[in-house]
């Protein structure tokens, strides 16, 4: 097969993907979307990245999305449409990248579907996000509303903190997404599904003195073997977001109850591949040679 992975320069993912396929015999090519190109005209479109001509390819695997302006990141996802429409399997497929990559867009979708997510307000100016610090406990976590890996996530409970964060986030054009602080057991629960089959599950345990347990924030990361409601929980997470690749994370309340925190359509694996001993890229690779 004729492979496209658009990733970071430096990206171990990638890195991975490319040996892997190298070794199967696939024809392994990095795309990157700065150099995205799209040409149309009356009854035809073609896509290029730099020189290759991306309709060649039978599969695209999208390991990053970099940070760019509205404009730059919704012609990216239409490029991506585009390039699905005319028969390049994408993976993770656009829509699913599109909801996956915007916080809000996701808890919305999970909540509308009846799936349990923790108490949410999302707005853009600074007196409404402290009428919802006060509705949320006085204890809540600010998210960026894109982003990953735990990066830009703090946690207010201190009410003239929580103004001078809220005032500045106002002051940089930001939206305001707050969740309530989920004061459960201290641990949160990653799931790798791959086409509604579970790849993998992990138990993250944040450092001493961090509430984030991602593994990039050094959280510990033990094997996990998922209860039948988590798995239901992960799946149906995943078929909200339509994401065929999907990390799911979960973590429980004080009273025991699971809450679905995230879906990630560009899920790292790194962790749990060594946490669980299962070959990740061998996976993925034999789902997209079926």
């Amino acid at each position: 097969m004729q492979l496209g992975v658009f990733g970071n320069q430096d990206s171990w993912y990638v890195a991975e993907l490319y040996r892997i396929g190298q070794q199967r015999g696939h024809v392994m090519h990095r795309l990157y979307f700065e150099q995205l190109s799209a040409h149309v005209e009356t009854g035809c479109a073609s896509w290029q990245c730099g020189e290759q001509d991306l309709k060649l390819l039978d599969a695209i695997l999208v390991r990053t999305m970099p940070p760019g302006t509205l404009e730059q990141v919704v012609a990216r996802m239409d490029i991506l449409a585009g390039l699905e429409a005319a028969g390049v399997s994408v993976l993770n497929p656009p829509k699913s990248l599109e909801c996956a990559v915007d916080k809000y867009l996701t808890t919305q979708r999970m909540a509308m579907a009846g799936l349990p997510v923790p108490k949410t307000v999302v707005c853009e100016n600074s007196e409404t996000a402290l009428l919802a610090f006060d509705q949320l406990g006085r204890d809540v976590v600010v998210k960026p509303l894109f982003g990953a890996e735990g990066r830009g996530i703090m946690r207010v409970s201190d009410p003239e903190l929580a103004l001078r964060a809220f005032r500045t986030l106002e002051r940089l054009g930001a939206v305001l997404y707050l969740q309530q602080f989920v004061a459960g057991p201290g641990f949160d629960i990653r799931i790798l599904l791959l086409d509604r089959q579970l790849v993998g599950s992990m138990k993250r345990v944040p450092r001493t003195g961090d509430f984030r347990a991602n593994i990039s924030q050094h959280g510990t990361a033990v094997h996990h073997e998922p209860t039948d409601r988590e798995l239901h929980l992960a799946r149906e997470s995943a078929h909200v977001t339509g994401s065929i690749f999907a990390g799911v994370d979960l973590m429980y309340d004080a009273v025991g109850e699971p809450l679905v925190i995230e879906v990630n359509a560009v899920p790292g694996w790194r962790g749990l591949q060594k946490a669980c001993n299962v070959d990740v890229p061998g996976m993925l690779f034999d789902w997209l040679e079926r």
